[in-house]
């Protein structure tokens, strides 16, 4: 376990390590919370993102909540046993007129702090939770009321934008006495500890990697003592232990529950194990305890080839990052050579101790944590399985335009739709590859934007003979004031559906749209990233004029007048009204 000094020094040195802009973070509270900032850091940091922790000034919360509304999140602390001197102790002595009247002035205070960061992109709040110095009965029914009343008035007044972080949950992990410092508090109203801190960090961290597009996308299982006990080619099918009705056998059939409740909330489940395809082909398909079926596999690589080199191929045929895998195995040997050898997949060993594999798989669910589920995610293993049949049929054709124009592709353009804030807003967090300048958006902000009259959101899905992709790509455009010049703030695509000269249509019909509503120019960005060199030249191929080129950032602009469309002939596109 770090000590915090050591995560001082740490911290220190990652920050020099990672690039970008920061993610911006704020910590009101109304107790001095200053260990937070390099705890937190380092949390985010280790993570890829370059996180930038700021504190409040102390018991300053309504004040502080006016300036700090445009940062990427501002957490709150809010702390019962200093919202009044010795709140815990002296409310003995308080009337029932006067706890009614402080419980007044409190929810007075979160009105309008929770007014003042309606607009920020994510607000995180905790539970308010009683302080049990001893266990003093009476006093502490009149505590607990009270944080009752409190709590059930901020999930009644939540914004949007806010989430609730139940503090008793991490107390009941961390242990209240490890988690809380009398000594310190009494000193300098510091209450928690630095473990309290780390444990509080890695709570709140799948929040954050999610709209900054870290959220992992597939669980990949091996199969032998991973999704049974047991070895198949060895015990075969008949032998190997699944069934709900055996002490073992449980066990993994709560894990397999599990991976298949992950997949019908949009994480797609693969499979890598050394096995004869058609084994594990069979156990899917016709073992009577099987939880996870073939429909919920999105890529089998059941096979006796090196499992680096499966899971690389199962990153280049599902087109994600080998940091958006995850890897179960039982084998120490196969879970270290991933690690040597690729070191950007994510790995979880079964744990020696098979009762705590549920737990670990429970656990792990917060990798793939996203904002939403939404309609797409609901039928991911069925859209990429559709991928497949694409890609079979791919072979029969002897260019890719007859490809192309085989499929019937169809774009159906849909501007400023309320209905599709939480998938507009997903596919800003978690798109890298074609995307321009890959800013991260919550729900809150497209929700915002949609309000403003100077922002138009376009969103778009693309469906063929053989399915429908869902809301695919995303264009965000900003106005000025007289609304005569528009920025493309955002343009991204999901990898699903690049090479499809999709976002050529797209452009063709924006700047159509351009001339319908009077704007003479257009302007755009291509900021680089380590993922997004896909796009490096798209503004140009586009006939963007290229103006300048400095710290990595590529500046356009469109004369609408004067910039030739291209109809691609191959793609029918369609425009539907606002819901």
């Amino acid at each position: 376990m770090m000590n915090y000094v050591s995560i001082l020094k740490k911290n220190g040195e990652l920050e020099n390590t990672l690039s970008g802009n920061p993610y911006k973070i704020t910590v009101l509270s109304n107790i001095s919370i200053h260990q937070i900032k390099e705890v937190l850091e380092y949390t985010i940091r280790k993570q890829g993102v370059l996180a930038q922790v700021t504190i409040g000034n102390y018991d300053n919360l309504v004040q502080d909540s006016v300036t700090c509304k445009n940062n990427n999140l501002v957490i709150i602390f809010w702390e019962i046993c200093n919202m009044i001197e010795s709140f815990q102790f002296k409310i003995g002595l308080l009337s029932k007129k006067e706890i009614e009247t402080l419980i007044k002035k409190i929810k007075l205070e979160i009105d309008i702090v929770f007014q003042n960061l309606r607009d920020s992109p994510l607000v995180l709040i905790n539970k308010l939770t009683p302080i049990k110095v001893e266990h003093l009965t009476m006093l502490d029914d009149k505590v607990n009321n009270v944080v009752t009343v409190l709590n059930n008035y901020i999930l009644k007044s939540l914004n949007k934008n806010m989430k609730v972080v139940d503090l008793d949950l991490i107390l009941a992990s961390v242990g209240i006495h490890n988690s809380r410092n009398f000594k310190h508090f009494y000193l300098s109203k510091m209450l928690y500890t630095v473990n309290f801190l780390k444990a509080y960090s890695n709570y709140i961290l799948p929040f954050i990697l999610a709209v900054n597009g870290k959220a992992k996308k597939v669980l990949i299982f091996d199969c032998d003592n991973t999704l049974w006990k047991g070895i198949l080619g060895e015990d075969g099918i008949e032998n190997i232990q699944l069934s709900a009705k055996t002490k073992d056998g449980l066990i993994f059939s709560e894990v397999q529950t599990l991976a298949k409740t992950l997949a019908r909330m949009g994480v797609m489940i693969g499979i890598c194990s050394k096995n004869n395809l058609k084994d594990v082909q069979d156990v899917l398909k016709n073992h009577p305890d099987m939880i996870l079926k073939e429909s919920d596999i999105v890529i089998n690589k059941s096979n006796w080839k090196d499992k680096v080199e499966n899971l690389k191929e199962i990153s280049k045929e599902l087109n994600v990052g080998l940091d958006s895998l995850v890897f179960v195995d039982d084998s120490s040997f196969e879970i270290n050579l991933i690690k040597d050898l690729l070191p950007d997949v994510t790995t979880l060993q079964v744990p020696s101790q098979l009762h705590e594999y549920p737990g670990m798989i429970y656990k792990s669910i917060s990798l793939f944590y996203k904002e939403s589920s939404t309609k797409e995610d609901k039928h991911k293993t069925q859209l990429y399985k559709q991928e497949v049949t694409r890609s079979f049929q791919k072979k029969k054709y002897p260019s890719i335009d007859d490809y192309l124009a085989s499929l019937k592709l169809k774009i159906t353009i849909y501007k400023d739709k309320k209905n599709d804030i939480a998938r507009v807003a997903q596919l800003t967090q978690k798109t890298n590859q074609f995307n321009l300048t890959t800013k991260r958006y919550t729900e809150s902000d497209i929700a915002r934007f949609l309000q403003d009259e100077f922002y138009q959101v376009f969103s778009f899905s693309v469906s063929d003979k053989i399915g429908d992709y869902g809301i695919v790509a995303v264009c965000i455009m900003s106005l000025n004031s007289n609304k005569t010049i528009a920025t493309i703030d955002s343009f991204l695509m999901s990898c699903r559906v690049i090479g499809r000269r999709i976002e050529y249509s797209f452009i063709n019909y924006l700047l159509e749209e351009c001339k319908k509503q009077s704007i003479i120019e257009l302007k755009a960005s291509y900021i680089q990233t380590k993922k997004n060199a896909l796009v490096l030249n798209f503004y140009d191929e586009c006939s963007f004029l290229l103006n300048k080129e400095e710290n990595l950032i590529k500046y356009y602009n469109a004369k609408i007048q004067h910039i030739k469309t291209h109809k691609i002939s191959f793609i029918d596109v369609y425009e539907e009204l606002n819901d």
